[in-house]
């Protein structure tokens, strides 16, 4: 009788060179698989773990030839403990209620969406993203997601998180907020309170992401500590010397 070879778990796909996101000049490649399918979730938290991301039905990692500047990184919850300007940040937003819609999604979602990206992100791809697109970035993932809807007192909707819930804990995959709120730090306070989440449910990590030493868009991911990096020696502690000067500064 003729052996069959069992299927393997994980088809991976390179990506073809585009120009980094993150570096000037450089050039990125992404290691890629179908996340589509049974079985879809405990694969994702598979790998997760292993420092993947998510996009749409895509679990993805830089793979890019002669740099590893994008490091995966994890906030490990229940040791976070707020500094000052955390604290301050937590204070400021006080007054706002937050919201599991699961993966509903409304116009006043894509507004503050679009507001979002026009300000911070004019030129990149996302910015073009229509009604639709963003219809399809909450609906198509084939794992455990919600949209965080965060709330002022008068009900208007002023922060928004995607965000997946893996085994060992929540990753964030995109957030945006309304870009005039600059007083509230609506970004950090967003992370801040997946961590408190987190620790609610008795999970022991926030995925954030890559973090890319040399890239400004990147510096605020390491003011959450502890964090944690995936390397070649798997999760290791990210060094104190990794924190930036402006640490100590506002938030």
């Amino acid at each position: 009788m003729t052996s069959q070879r069992k299927p393997s778990l994980f088809t991976f796909f390179r990506s073809g060179p585009m120009p980094c996101p993150y570096l000037r000049g450089k050039v990125e490649q992404q290691l890629f698989t179908d996340l589509s399918g049974l079985g879809a979730q405990s694969r994702y938290e598979i790998l997760s773990q292993g420092g993947f991301r998510r996009s749409h039905h895509i679990a993805y990692r830089p793979a890019c030839r002669g740099c590893a500047a994008c490091i995966p990184v994890r906030v490990v919850a229940p040791e976070f403990k707020p500094s000052r300007n955390w604290r301050r940040v937590l204070n400021k937003n006080a007054d706002l209620t937050v919201d599991d819609k699961g993966t509903f999604v409304s116009n006043e979602q894509f507004e503050l969406f679009s507001r979002y990206m026009q300000s911070r992100h004019d030129g990149g791809d996302m910015a073009r993203m229509d009604r639709n697109d963003y219809f399809e970035m909450v609906v198509s993932s084939p794992v455990e997601t919600s949209i965080l809807e965060y709330r002022n007192p008068e009900g208007t909707l002023v922060a928004a998180c995607l965000t997946d819930r893996v085994a060992d804990g929540f990753s964030a995959v995109y957030s945006f907020f309304d870009p005039t709120l600059v007083d509230r730090s609506l970004g950090s306070y967003v992370v801040l309170s997946l961590i408190e989440r987190a620790c609610a449910e008795k999970l022991p990590y926030v995925y954030l992401g890559f973090w890319v030493a040399d890239s400004s868009k990147m510096h605020y991911k390491i003011r959450f500590r502890p964090i944690e990096g995936f390397g070649p020696n798997g999760w290791c502690p990210l060094p104190e010397a990794a924190v930036l000067p402006a640490d100590n500064g506002p938030v």
